[in-house]
């Protein structure tokens, strides 16, 4: 099994970026609990970070027969790119979406996702931990289809 791990725009700033909102951890050690994680379930991941949609667009078209599931933290792109969304909902791959921080507490603007209604479910708030729950949650609904 692999799962395609995608960080969207300003993640790659985590560590320094607003630590009241987003913590401490980079996206170095984000990455590193992630693939432990991984490598603990017996899947294998690959991790990619990019500040541009065309970039994260041309990722997504790229997982269709080499993934067999994505996981997201689309970043401020969850509320403005129907292009992300569409791409997803184009390659047809289960898809986890992610948030460091509880995006539906914060800014009006932000409570809004394109992504979510496409995506096995959204997992928001728990800085570090919603990407290991979201892993956890792509990887199970892939192993019981196979």
């Amino acid at each position: 099994m692999k799962i395609l791990v995608l960080h969207g725009p300003n993640l790659n700033l985590l560590g320094t970026r607003e630590p009241g909102v987003y913590g401490k951890l980079t996206l170095t050690e984000i990455n590193s609990a992630v693939t432990s994680l991984a490598d603990e379930l017996g899947v294998e991941v690959e991790t990619f970070q990019s500040n541009s949609e065309g970039c994260l667009i041309d990722k997504i078209h790229s997982a269709a027969g080499s993934f067999d599931g994505i996981l997201i933290n689309p970043a401020a792109y969850t509320h403005t790119s129907v292009a992300i969304r569409d791409a997803l909902a184009a390659v047809a791959l289960p898809t986890v979406e992610v948030h460091l921080s509880n995006i539906h507490s914060r800014e009006e603007f932000r409570a809004k996702s394109f992504v979510a209604p496409i995506a096995l479910g959204q997992i928001s708030g728990f800085g570090l931990e919603s990407y290991l729950l979201g892993l956890r949650a792509v990887f199970n609904h892939i192993k019981k289809g196979l």
